[in-house]
């Protein structure tokens, strides 16, 4: 094998296309009202750095784990573990350096401003890995518990924004992002269950499957949907919100919010991409929305009060 082809393999065996989902470490940084501060940004990237080696950690660690049925999928027996193309003991090796870098006390250090205490942060790295690990090894296979796992992993790396940058933690924080993830987790369920469809058992890949009926799965997406829009009006117009920001202007990007969230479900349930983090990384008019909701968000979070005074 060249090493051009085992550089790619180990590149492919830590999913750098899935660090986007650390994007929701520096949430806190523009909903704090931190945006003009290259500290925060700069504290908030490190932290983020640390949740990229500790998520492809686990990811290798899954692929390890479920190389057998990896092999039974039509897209990931193409995995560097699953294929063969990367032994199990190497993999192992780096599993065990990612995870210690990131878990390291320096890194957490490098992350926090000099007013936090460095290690906070790591205890929620700690935390996440952890839940993950228990995640891969017995809780997925427990249905509703784990999509919640996945929920909560991106709650934790919101948290550790806030941790990184030395903010108030907002219950806010808690409620938007888990209950929008909690629906993404069920779209994703979706998916997958709609890619393996003419499987001979979808369930020899993911044993939930096999309890995720399409009905249930509509109804678990129409829900969490549905307390995902009502948590984001609640936010929008919440008292702390309106007097954090100077007025209650986020409320009018609702119908972006919506189209995002009814666009995602739809693709989701037709199986239109692999997964969630290729959808949004393809589907150019879900990039656009999210791009128009956050320079909209941005721009009232920056200039609402102003405008609100003028009017």
């Amino acid at each position: 094998m060249s090493k051009i082809m085992t550089n790619k393999a180990f590149l492919r065996l830590a999913r750098p296309g899935h660090w986007i989902k650390n994007i929701f470490v520096f949430l806190p940084v523009i909903f704090a009202v931190k945006m003009s501060e290259p500290s925060a940004w700069l504290h908030a990237s490190i932290a983020a750095f640390a949740f990229c080696l500790i998520s492809s950690s686990i990811y290798i660690i899954n692929d390890i784990h479920d190389r057998a049925k990896d092999r039974l999928h039509p897209e990931k027996k193409n995995r560097p573990i699953a294929s063969g193309v990367i032994s199990v003991p190497l993999a192992v090796v780096v599993a065990i350096i990612l995870a210690v870098i990131a878990l390291a006390r320096p890194l957490a250090a490098w992350a926090m401003m000099p007013t936090g205490a460095p290690w906070r942060l790591s205890a929620i790295i700690l935390a996440y890995f952890i839940m993950q690990l228990a995640y891969t090894y017995f809780l997925k296979r427990k249905m509703i518990v784990d999509v919640i796992c996945i929920a909560m992993g991106f709650v934790l790396r919101a948290t550790a924004g806030a941790v990184a940058i030395d903010v108030v933690i907002s219950p806010w924080l808690f409620v938007c992002t888990f209950t929008i993830c909690l629906f993404m987790g069920f779209c994703k369920r979706s998916n997958e269950n709609a890619t393996l469809g003419d499987t001979p058992s979808p369930a020899s890949h993911r044993a939930t499957l096999a309890g995720y009926t399409p009905e249930l799965l509509t109804h678990l997406i129409t829900l969490s949907a549905s307390v995902a829009v009502i948590g984001f009006i609640l936010y929008a117009l919440s008292p702390s919100t309106t007097e954090h920001y100077g007025s209650e202007y986020i409320v009018y990007t609702l119908p972006l919010f919506i189209y995002g969230i009814f666009r995602f479900a739809m693709l989701s349930m037709h199986a239109k991409y692999s997964d969630p983090t290729t959808l949004l990384l393809k589907d150019w008019p879900l990039q656009a929305t999210v791009v128009l909701w956050m320079l909209a968000t941005i721009s009232i979070i920056l200039w609402g009060k102003d405008l609100s005074d003028c009017i």
